[in-house]
């Protein structure tokens, strides 16, 4: 991913989730009770989701649309950028 726009940030929030993952185990390890496990189980969840679709996007405007040079071609795969988007909200 080196030249795309987002990499320090994926990478942070990465981190993020490998810290919240620590804690999760140190609340197993605690007995801490099942629904706050599961609570923050599913924060981990949407953070990587966040992430997926910040490289996904990533992935479309660096890999994919710069390398277009046909116009009509750019523009449906902007309209496939925008349909993707709302899919994975």
């Amino acid at each position: 991913m080196g030249e795309h726009k987002n990499t320090k940030n994926v990478l942070n929030r990465l981190a993020r989730v490998e810290g919240h993952i620590r804690g999760i185990m140190r609340m197993i390890e605690e007995g801490k009770p099942c629904d706050e496990v599961l609570l923050q189980l599913s924060a981990v969840q949407a953070a990587i989701s966040k992430t997926s679709k910040i490289v996904l996007e990533d992935h479309f405007d660096h890999c994919i649309l710069e390398n277009i040079n046909d116009e009509q071609v750019e523009s449906q795969l902007v309209s496939f950028k925008k349909a993707l988007d709302s899919f994975l909200k």
